[in-house]
Protein backbone atom coordinates (compact mmCIF):
# COMPACT_ATOMS: atom_id res chain seq x y z
CA UNK A 1 0.00 0.00 0.00
CA UNK A 2 1.26 3.37 -0.76
CA UNK A 3 2.28 6.02 1.66
CA UNK A 4 1.37 9.71 1.65
CA UNK A 5 4.28 11.84 2.88
CA UNK A 6 2.59 12.74 5.39
CA UNK A 7 1.98 9.27 7.07
CA UNK A 8 5.32 8.35 6.56
CA UNK A 9 6.75 11.12 8.03
CA UNK A 10 4.53 10.47 11.31
CA UNK A 11 5.91 7.31 10.95
CA UNK A 12 9.30 8.42 11.09
CA UNK A 13 8.54 10.77 13.98
CA UNK A 14 7.49 8.03 16.10
CA UNK A 15 10.00 5.52 15.49
CA UNK A 16 12.10 8.83 16.12
CA UNK A 17 10.46 8.66 19.78
CA UNK A 18 10.63 4.82 20.06
CA UNK A 19 14.47 5.22 19.32
CA UNK A 20 14.48 7.66 21.88
CA UNK A 21 13.07 5.73 24.86
CA UNK A 22 15.61 2.58 23.56
CA UNK A 23 18.41 5.18 24.48
CA UNK A 24 16.94 6.07 27.44
CA UNK A 25 17.40 2.82 28.87
CA UNK A 26 21.00 2.02 27.75
CA UNK A 27 23.62 3.51 25.68
CA UNK A 28 23.32 4.30 22.11
CA UNK A 29 25.53 2.85 19.42
CA UNK A 30 26.82 5.26 17.22
CA UNK A 31 28.03 4.46 13.44
CA UNK A 32 31.68 2.67 13.31
CA UNK A 33 32.81 6.18 11.03
CA UNK A 34 32.14 8.59 14.25
CA UNK A 35 33.41 5.90 16.84
CA UNK A 36 36.27 7.13 18.76
CA UNK A 37 37.84 11.18 18.51
CA UNK A 38 36.59 13.52 16.15
CA UNK A 39 39.36 16.12 14.53
CA UNK A 40 36.24 18.07 12.56
CA UNK A 41 34.31 20.50 14.10
CA UNK A 42 31.26 21.21 11.61
CA UNK A 43 29.96 24.62 11.77
CA UNK A 44 26.92 23.53 13.42
CA UNK A 45 29.15 22.23 16.39
CA UNK A 46 30.87 25.46 16.61
CA UNK A 47 28.15 27.53 16.67
CA UNK A 48 26.35 25.19 19.47
CA UNK A 49 29.81 24.91 21.52
CA UNK A 50 29.42 29.09 21.55
CA UNK A 51 26.12 28.87 23.07
CA UNK A 52 24.17 29.65 19.94
CA UNK A 53 25.20 33.63 20.60
CA UNK A 54 25.16 34.41 17.27
CA UNK A 55 21.46 33.73 17.22
CA UNK A 56 20.48 34.90 20.62
CA UNK A 57 17.29 37.47 20.55
CA UNK A 58 16.05 36.77 16.92
CA UNK A 59 13.71 34.73 15.33
CA UNK A 60 15.48 31.90 13.38
CA UNK A 61 14.64 29.69 10.12
CA UNK A 62 16.97 27.03 9.22
CA UNK A 63 17.60 25.57 5.92
CA UNK A 64 18.40 21.98 5.80
CA UNK A 65 17.95 18.98 4.58
CA UNK A 66 18.98 15.11 6.05
CA UNK A 67 22.37 15.80 6.43
CA UNK A 68 22.33 18.89 9.12
CA UNK A 69 23.20 16.27 11.78
CA UNK A 70 25.19 16.88 15.28
CA UNK A 71 26.89 13.91 16.87
CA UNK A 72 26.33 14.47 20.87
CA UNK A 73 29.12 13.95 23.21
CA UNK A 74 29.45 10.27 24.65
CA UNK A 75 27.76 9.86 27.75
CA UNK A 76 30.59 8.26 29.54
CA UNK A 77 34.02 7.65 28.42
CA UNK A 78 34.90 5.22 26.30
CA UNK A 79 30.79 5.40 25.10
CA UNK A 80 29.62 6.82 21.69
CA UNK A 81 28.07 9.74 20.67
CA UNK A 82 24.57 9.78 19.19
CA UNK A 83 23.58 11.51 16.04
CA UNK A 84 20.92 13.84 16.08
CA UNK A 85 19.46 16.20 13.42
CA UNK A 86 20.17 19.93 14.39
CA UNK A 87 16.68 21.09 14.41
CA UNK A 88 15.66 18.22 16.79
CA UNK A 89 18.68 20.01 18.78
CA UNK A 90 18.18 23.23 18.40
CA UNK A 91 14.09 22.67 18.86
CA UNK A 92 14.92 21.53 22.35
CA UNK A 93 17.23 24.37 23.71
CA UNK A 94 15.41 27.02 25.05
CA UNK A 95 18.44 29.42 24.31
CA UNK A 96 17.24 28.96 20.71
CA UNK A 97 13.96 30.46 19.23
CA UNK A 98 13.49 28.41 15.92
CA UNK A 99 10.51 28.91 14.30
CA UNK A 100 10.61 27.71 11.20
CA UNK A 101 12.17 24.97 8.42
CA UNK A 102 13.20 25.29 4.72
CA UNK A 103 13.38 22.43 2.62
CA UNK A 104 14.99 21.97 -0.57
CA UNK A 105 15.01 19.56 -3.05
CA UNK A 106 14.28 16.19 -1.83
CA UNK A 107 12.91 17.89 1.32
CA UNK A 108 13.82 18.39 4.82
CA UNK A 109 13.57 14.59 6.00
CA UNK A 110 14.91 13.53 2.68
CA UNK A 111 11.60 11.67 1.35
CA UNK A 112 11.46 13.21 -2.31
CA UNK A 113 13.31 11.87 -5.08
CA UNK A 114 15.66 13.40 -7.72
CA UNK A 115 13.22 16.59 -8.95
CA UNK A 116 10.45 16.80 -6.16
CA UNK A 117 10.06 17.92 -2.43
CA UNK A 118 8.00 17.27 0.35
CA UNK A 119 5.60 20.41 -0.05
CA UNK A 120 4.41 22.89 2.92
CA UNK A 121 3.71 20.85 6.40
CA UNK A 122 4.27 20.82 10.11
CA UNK A 123 6.77 18.45 11.17
CA UNK A 124 5.53 15.56 13.26
CA UNK A 125 8.73 15.01 15.14
CA UNK A 126 8.70 18.70 16.67
CA UNK A 127 5.76 20.83 15.08
CA UNK A 128 7.63 23.74 13.76
CA UNK A 129 6.27 24.49 9.86
CA UNK A 130 8.07 23.56 7.07
CA UNK A 131 8.09 25.96 4.04
CA UNK A 132 9.27 24.42 0.93
CA UNK A 133 11.85 26.17 -0.94
CA UNK A 134 12.26 24.08 -4.29
CA UNK A 135 11.54 25.38 -7.82
CA UNK A 136 11.42 29.32 -6.05
CA UNK A 137 13.53 31.56 -6.26
CA UNK A 138 13.46 35.88 -6.26
CA UNK A 139 10.67 37.74 -4.68
CA UNK A 140 8.86 34.32 -4.70
CA UNK A 141 11.48 32.87 -1.99
CA UNK A 142 11.33 36.37 -0.52
CA UNK A 143 7.60 36.29 0.23
CA UNK A 144 8.07 32.75 2.01
CA UNK A 145 10.40 34.16 4.68
CA UNK A 146 8.62 37.07 5.03
CA UNK A 147 5.45 34.86 5.32
CA UNK A 148 7.28 32.62 8.31
CA UNK A 149 8.31 35.63 10.48
CA UNK A 150 12.17 34.70 10.97
CA UNK A 151 14.70 37.10 11.60
CA UNK A 152 17.28 35.21 10.94
CA UNK A 153 18.19 32.96 8.20
CA UNK A 154 20.77 29.79 8.72
CA UNK A 155 22.20 27.10 6.01
CA UNK A 156 23.43 24.02 6.89
CA UNK A 157 23.41 21.45 3.99
CA UNK A 158 26.04 19.13 3.06
CA UNK A 159 27.30 19.70 -0.38
CA UNK A 160 29.16 17.12 -2.89
CA UNK A 161 31.22 19.47 -4.48
CA UNK A 162 30.23 19.99 -8.41
CA UNK A 163 28.85 23.42 -9.51
CA UNK A 164 25.39 21.10 -10.54
CA UNK A 165 24.32 19.88 -7.06
CA UNK A 166 21.61 21.88 -6.61
CA UNK A 167 21.77 22.88 -2.96
CA UNK A 168 24.49 25.79 -3.70
CA UNK A 169 21.96 26.99 -5.79
CA UNK A 170 19.48 27.02 -3.07
CA UNK A 171 21.91 28.37 -0.93
CA UNK A 172 22.46 31.36 -3.48
CA UNK A 173 18.53 31.58 -4.41
CA UNK A 174 18.19 32.28 -0.43
CA UNK A 175 20.29 34.52 0.15
CA UNK A 176 19.42 36.77 -2.76
CA UNK A 177 15.97 35.95 -1.32
CA UNK A 178 17.12 37.16 2.29
CA UNK A 179 18.20 40.63 0.44
CA UNK A 180 14.69 41.47 -0.68
CA UNK A 181 12.97 40.20 2.20
CA UNK A 182 15.62 42.40 4.81
CA UNK A 183 16.62 39.06 6.19
CA UNK A 184 19.87 37.81 7.94
CA UNK A 185 21.61 35.08 6.67
CA UNK A 186 24.14 32.70 8.52
CA UNK A 187 25.63 30.11 6.72
CA UNK A 188 27.24 27.09 9.08
CA UNK A 189 30.27 25.34 7.35
CA UNK A 190 30.47 21.31 6.35
CA UNK A 191 33.39 19.86 4.44
CA UNK A 192 33.84 19.71 0.54
CA UNK A 193 33.80 15.87 0.87
CA UNK A 194 36.09 15.74 -2.06
CA UNK A 195 38.50 18.15 -0.73
CA UNK A 196 38.93 21.45 -1.57
CA UNK A 197 42.66 21.18 -3.32
CA UNK A 198 41.86 22.44 -6.66
CA UNK A 199 38.98 24.02 -9.26
CA UNK A 200 38.53 21.95 -12.45
CA UNK A 201 36.03 21.55 -15.32
CA UNK A 202 34.49 24.22 -17.35
CA UNK A 203 33.28 27.45 -16.06
CA UNK A 204 29.22 28.26 -16.30
CA UNK A 205 28.61 30.52 -19.39
CA UNK A 206 25.82 32.84 -18.20
CA UNK A 207 23.42 31.84 -21.49
CA UNK A 208 23.05 28.63 -20.21
CA UNK A 209 22.33 29.63 -16.27
CA UNK A 210 19.84 27.28 -14.49
CA UNK A 211 18.78 25.30 -11.37
CA UNK A 212 22.03 23.31 -11.86
CA UNK A 213 24.51 26.63 -12.20
CA UNK A 214 22.91 29.66 -11.40
CA UNK A 215 26.65 31.60 -11.69
CA UNK A 216 30.02 30.81 -13.56
CA UNK A 217 31.52 28.86 -11.33
CA UNK A 218 33.98 25.69 -12.08
CA UNK A 219 32.32 22.72 -12.85
CA UNK A 220 34.38 21.01 -9.39
CA UNK A 221 34.74 24.25 -7.48
CA UNK A 222 36.79 22.94 -4.83
CA UNK A 223 35.43 25.30 -1.91
CA UNK A 224 33.11 24.36 1.06
CA UNK A 225 29.43 26.15 1.50
CA UNK A 226 30.93 28.93 3.64
CA UNK A 227 33.42 29.70 1.09
CA UNK A 228 31.06 30.19 -2.09
CA UNK A 229 28.61 32.23 0.38
CA UNK A 230 31.13 34.64 0.44
CA UNK A 231 32.46 34.28 -3.28
CA UNK A 232 28.58 34.85 -4.18
CA UNK A 233 27.84 37.41 -1.48
CA UNK A 234 31.05 39.41 -2.75
CA UNK A 235 30.51 38.82 -6.53
CA UNK A 236 26.91 37.74 -7.67
CA UNK A 237 24.03 38.32 -5.02
CA UNK A 238 24.87 42.43 -5.45
CA UNK A 239 23.70 41.93 -9.35
CA UNK A 240 20.80 39.61 -8.37
CA UNK A 241 19.42 41.43 -5.42
CA UNK A 242 21.02 44.83 -5.28
CA UNK A 243 23.34 44.70 -2.45
CA UNK A 244 25.05 41.65 -0.68
CA UNK A 245 23.32 40.21 2.14
CA UNK A 246 24.32 40.66 5.90
CA UNK A 247 25.96 37.48 5.90
CA UNK A 248 27.68 35.87 8.72
CA UNK A 249 29.78 32.12 9.10
CA UNK A 250 30.63 30.00 11.38
CA UNK A 251 33.68 27.74 10.11
CA UNK A 252 34.76 24.28 10.70
CA UNK A 253 37.41 23.64 13.28
CA UNK A 254 40.23 20.89 12.11
CA UNK A 255 39.08 20.48 8.45
CA UNK A 256 41.88 20.74 6.31
CA UNK A 257 41.63 21.38 1.98
CA UNK A 258 43.37 17.99 1.58
CA UNK A 259 41.17 16.06 3.29
CA UNK A 260 38.55 13.47 1.72
CA UNK A 261 35.40 13.19 3.77
CA UNK A 262 36.36 9.99 5.88
CA UNK A 263 39.12 11.91 7.16
CA UNK A 264 37.31 13.83 8.96
CA UNK A 265 35.64 11.31 11.54
CA UNK A 266 32.16 12.91 10.66
CA UNK A 267 29.14 10.48 10.29
CA UNK A 268 27.77 10.53 6.09
CA UNK A 269 24.70 11.16 5.54
CA UNK A 270 23.15 10.57 2.16
CA UNK A 271 22.38 14.28 0.83
CA UNK A 272 20.15 12.99 -1.72
CA UNK A 273 18.96 9.26 -1.94
CA UNK A 274 21.28 9.07 -5.28
CA UNK A 275 24.76 9.86 -3.65
CA UNK A 276 24.70 7.15 -0.79
CA UNK A 277 28.56 7.44 0.10
CA UNK A 278 31.22 9.25 -0.33
CA UNK A 279 32.96 7.19 -3.12
CA UNK A 280 29.77 8.69 -5.53
CA UNK A 281 30.59 12.23 -4.88
CA UNK A 282 34.28 11.28 -5.77
CA UNK A 283 32.96 10.43 -9.24
CA UNK A 284 29.73 12.64 -9.06
CA UNK A 285 31.45 15.70 -10.78
CA UNK A 286 32.22 13.72 -14.32
CA UNK A 287 30.03 11.01 -14.77
CA UNK A 288 27.06 12.82 -13.97
CA UNK A 289 27.35 14.57 -17.01
CA UNK A 290 25.56 11.25 -18.80
CA UNK A 291 22.67 12.77 -17.52
CA UNK A 292 22.82 14.38 -20.30
CA UNK A 293 22.87 11.44 -22.17
CA UNK A 294 20.51 8.21 -23.24
CA UNK A 295 22.96 6.33 -21.31
CA UNK A 296 22.12 5.38 -17.53
CA UNK A 297 24.10 7.10 -14.97
CA UNK A 298 23.25 4.05 -12.47
CA UNK A 299 20.28 5.54 -10.94
CA UNK A 300 18.51 2.49 -9.83
CA UNK A 301 21.34 0.69 -8.77
CA UNK A 302 23.80 0.66 -5.71
CA UNK A 303 26.42 2.30 -7.56
CA UNK A 304 24.76 4.99 -8.77
CA UNK A 305 27.15 7.34 -11.27
CA UNK A 306 29.70 4.62 -10.74
CA UNK A 307 28.01 2.20 -12.94
CA UNK A 308 27.24 3.73 -16.90
CA UNK A 309 25.45 1.47 -19.52
CA UNK A 310 22.70 1.17 -22.46
CA UNK A 311 21.37 -1.41 -24.19
CA UNK A 312 23.64 -2.24 -26.82
CA UNK A 313 26.85 -1.79 -25.00
CA UNK A 314 29.37 -4.23 -24.69
CA UNK A 315 33.15 -4.86 -23.52
CA UNK A 316 34.49 -2.83 -26.35
CA UNK A 317 33.83 0.57 -24.02
CA UNK A 318 35.33 -0.41 -21.38
CA UNK A 319 38.67 -1.52 -23.44
CA UNK A 320 38.84 1.75 -25.40
CA UNK A 321 38.23 3.49 -21.79
CA UNK A 322 41.80 1.09 -20.79
CA UNK A 323 43.81 2.34 -23.47
CA UNK A 324 43.76 5.71 -22.30
CA UNK A 325 45.00 5.40 -18.83
CA UNK A 326 43.30 7.84 -16.91
CA UNK A 327 45.01 8.48 -13.90
CA UNK A 328 43.64 7.04 -10.77
CA UNK A 329 40.74 4.53 -12.06
CA UNK A 330 40.40 1.17 -13.29
CA UNK A 331 37.29 0.77 -15.83
CA UNK A 332 35.68 -3.07 -15.43
CA UNK A 333 32.83 -3.91 -18.44
CA UNK A 334 29.79 -4.28 -15.91
CA UNK A 335 25.73 -5.35 -16.60
CA UNK A 336 23.13 -4.02 -14.70
CA UNK A 337 19.33 -3.44 -14.65
CA UNK A 338 18.57 -0.42 -12.94
CA UNK A 339 15.16 -0.28 -10.46
CA UNK A 340 13.90 2.60 -11.66
CA UNK A 341 15.19 5.48 -13.92
CA UNK A 342 16.30 4.96 -17.69
CA UNK A 343 16.39 1.69 -18.70
CA UNK A 344 13.76 0.26 -15.75
CA UNK A 345 14.46 -3.24 -15.59
CA UNK A 346 16.33 -4.14 -18.18
CA UNK A 347 19.63 -5.19 -18.17
CA UNK A 348 21.91 -3.59 -19.77
CA UNK A 349 25.57 -3.36 -20.14
CA UNK A 350 28.87 -0.35 -19.86
CA UNK A 351 31.23 -0.03 -17.28
CA UNK A 352 31.90 0.60 -13.41
CA UNK A 353 34.49 3.25 -12.34
CA UNK A 354 37.24 1.83 -9.70
CA UNK A 355 38.76 4.62 -8.02
CA UNK A 356 41.98 3.33 -6.96
CA UNK A 357 44.35 6.50 -6.25
CA UNK A 358 41.77 9.27 -4.94
CA UNK A 359 44.70 12.16 -5.29
CA UNK A 360 45.56 11.24 -8.79
CA UNK A 361 41.78 11.03 -10.16
CA UNK A 362 40.48 13.57 -12.21
CA UNK A 363 36.97 13.38 -12.14
CA UNK A 364 35.76 16.11 -14.54
CA UNK A 365 38.43 14.50 -17.29
CA UNK A 366 37.64 11.18 -17.12
CA UNK A 367 33.94 12.54 -17.36
CA UNK A 368 34.89 13.73 -20.80
CA UNK A 369 36.90 10.55 -21.65
CA UNK A 370 33.74 8.25 -20.79
CA UNK A 371 31.57 10.34 -22.96
CA UNK A 372 34.07 10.87 -25.81
CA UNK A 373 34.64 7.04 -25.69
CA UNK A 374 30.77 5.99 -25.55
CA UNK A 375 30.03 8.14 -28.81
CA UNK A 376 32.60 6.27 -30.63
CA UNK A 377 32.42 2.81 -29.84
CA UNK A 378 28.31 2.86 -29.40
CA UNK A 379 26.59 3.69 -32.61
CA UNK A 380 23.56 4.25 -30.44
CA UNK A 381 25.00 7.19 -28.70
CA UNK A 382 22.62 10.18 -28.34
CA UNK A 383 22.54 13.79 -26.40
CA UNK A 384 19.09 14.59 -24.72
CA UNK A 385 16.86 16.04 -26.98
CA UNK A 386 17.08 19.14 -24.63
CA UNK A 387 20.47 19.89 -24.42
CA UNK A 388 20.29 19.37 -20.83
CA UNK A 389 24.28 18.32 -21.54
CA UNK A 390 24.88 21.90 -22.07
CA UNK A 391 23.47 23.21 -18.76
CA UNK A 392 25.51 20.74 -16.92
CA UNK A 393 28.86 21.93 -18.16
CA UNK A 394 27.57 25.39 -18.69
CA UNK A 395 28.37 26.14 -22.37
CA UNK A 396 27.53 24.61 -25.50
CA UNK A 397 31.64 23.91 -26.08
CA UNK A 398 31.51 20.60 -24.87
CA UNK A 399 28.92 19.19 -26.94
CA UNK A 400 30.03 20.57 -30.24
CA UNK A 401 33.63 19.96 -29.99
CA UNK A 402 32.67 15.97 -29.05
CA UNK A 403 30.17 15.73 -32.05
CA UNK A 404 33.26 16.77 -34.15
CA UNK A 405 35.60 14.11 -33.32
CA UNK A 406 37.66 16.14 -30.56
CA UNK A 407 39.80 14.30 -27.91
CA UNK A 408 39.18 14.42 -24.58
CA UNK A 409 42.75 16.40 -24.27
CA UNK A 410 41.48 18.86 -26.72
CA UNK A 411 38.30 19.47 -25.04
CA UNK A 412 39.70 20.03 -22.32
CA UNK A 413 42.04 22.45 -23.23
CA UNK A 414 39.23 24.30 -24.98
CA UNK A 415 37.86 25.38 -21.10
CA UNK A 416 41.30 26.44 -19.82
CA UNK A 417 41.40 30.01 -19.97
CA UNK A 418 38.42 31.03 -18.08
CA UNK A 419 39.23 28.04 -15.61
CA UNK A 420 42.25 30.00 -15.09
CA UNK A 421 40.03 33.30 -14.24
CA UNK A 422 38.33 31.56 -11.70
CA UNK A 423 40.65 30.18 -9.60
CA UNK A 424 42.16 33.68 -9.36
CA UNK A 425 38.79 34.97 -8.22
CA UNK A 426 38.28 31.52 -6.06
CA UNK A 427 41.39 32.14 -4.42
CA UNK A 428 40.13 35.29 -2.53
CA UNK A 429 36.93 33.83 -0.84
CA UNK A 430 38.40 31.26 0.45
CA UNK A 431 39.18 30.66 4.34
CA UNK A 432 40.64 27.21 5.18
CA UNK A 433 44.65 27.30 4.01
CA UNK A 434 46.02 25.21 0.70
CA UNK A 435 46.89 21.43 0.73
CA UNK A 436 50.30 20.76 1.89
Amino acid sequence: MALSRRVLLGRLAATGAAGAALGAAGPATAPAAVTGRRRVHTGFDRLAADGYRLLDGHRVGIVTNPTGVTVAPAARPGGSGEVRHLVDVLHADERVRLTAVFGPEHGFRGTAQAGGSEGRYDDPATGLPVYDTYNKSGRELAGVFTASGVDTVVFDIQDVGARFYTYIWTLYDCMVAAVLAGKRFVVLDRPNPVTGRRATGPVLERAFASFVGREPIAQAHGMTVAELARLFNGEFVPRAAGRPVPLETVWMSGWRRGDFYDATGLPWVPPSPNMPTPDTALVYAGSCLFEGTNLSEGRGTTRPFELLGADGIDHRWAAALAELTLPGVHFREAYFAPTFSKFQGKTIGGVQLHVHDRAAFAPVRTGIALLVTARRVWDGFAWRPDHGIDRLTGTATVRTMIDAGADTDEVVAAWQPRLADFRALRARYLHYPPAP
